[in-house]
């Protein structure tokens, strides 16, 4: 395992990417937050969110009343959060508990009974023996019984095979930063990797200053896509039960909607 890749999704390598995280629309309206905080009642804590990032599901969960251990890659997104947390009651802030680490090796030295991958962290694992690591690491973190939850895109054929995508497209609403810049992103896709299945993508923030000045800003990164079944093999390997898998955070069944996400819910065997 090479533990010198970069695995945080640029979050680690470009400030603007945390500066910028939690004002991205998509990422600020996605329906998976209520989704997370439920579980995490269901299971009553305590619960480990890997790839915390800015605190957009930890936050939610811990104001639930749930203890809850956030551990990330990046420092950078971790200095974001502690500045969201100390904006929130005291009560809240005892809940919560920050670690810099590596999901594909960690030794907290406790277990949970829940470890939660909201928002596809898993797929920066670029090859099956980081994924393993990271399934197993997890699995020696949860008590008997216990349970994985994480979502994944479902891999669109069509967005896998197009050559469109390999311009700059799919533009997002604008959003506007507290100092003024108005910032606008779009995304492509550099190269693709079809036998490795990893697909090498930029994220590219156009930013225009309030004097008019402007600025192109690039996260090039590369995520690993996986299929449904490819999914559930690895987590039979590493000694997990699927107790259910979803197409959307309303709990819709796989292949009702098209691509739509892949949720899973494991239990620890």
């Amino acid at each position: 395992m090479d533990n010198s890749t970069d695995i945080s999704g640029g979050y680690q390598e470009f400030a603007f990417v945390s500066e910028f995280y939690d004002s991205v629309v998509p990422y600020s309206n996605r329906q998976d937050v209520e989704f997370y905080v439920q579980i995490a009642r269901e299971t009553k804590g305590p619960v480990l969110e890997l790839g915390c990032g800015t605190g957009r599901v930890l936050i939610p969960t811990a104001k639930a009343g749930i203890e809850i251990t956030g551990l990330d890659y990046s420092s950078r997104m971790l200095e974001v959060l502690k500045v969201k947390l100390q904006a929130e009651p005291a009560e809240v802030q005892k809940r919560v508990e920050l670690i810099q680490g590596d999901i594909r090796n960690f030794d907290l030295g406790r277990k949970f009974n829940l470890v939660t991958i909201p928002f596809r962290p898993f797929q920066h694992l670029l090859t099956v023996e980081d994924e393993l690591a990271c399934l197993r690491c997890i699995h020696r973190h949860l008590f008997d019984e216990g349970k994985l939850v994480f979502d994944i895109f479902n891999p669109s054929l069509t967005r896998l095979t197009d050559d469109k995508y390999l311009q700059e497209t799919e533009e997002e609403p604008p959003f506007t930063m507290p100092d003024g810049r108005k910032v606008v992103r779009k995304n492509r896709v550099i190269s693709r990797d079809l036998f490795n299945q990893i697909q090498d993508i930029e994220l590219i923030y156009y930013v225009t200053y309030q004097d008019e000045r402007k600025e192109r800003l690039v996260d090039r990164f590369q995520m690993r896509y996986l299929f449904r079944y490819e999914v559930e093999h690895l987590l039979a390997r590493t000694g997990f039960i699927v107790e259910a898998a979803y197409a959307d955070f309303d709990k819709s069944p796989l292949g009702s909607k098209y691509p739509g996400e892949l949720i899973f819910i494991a239990k620890k065997a």
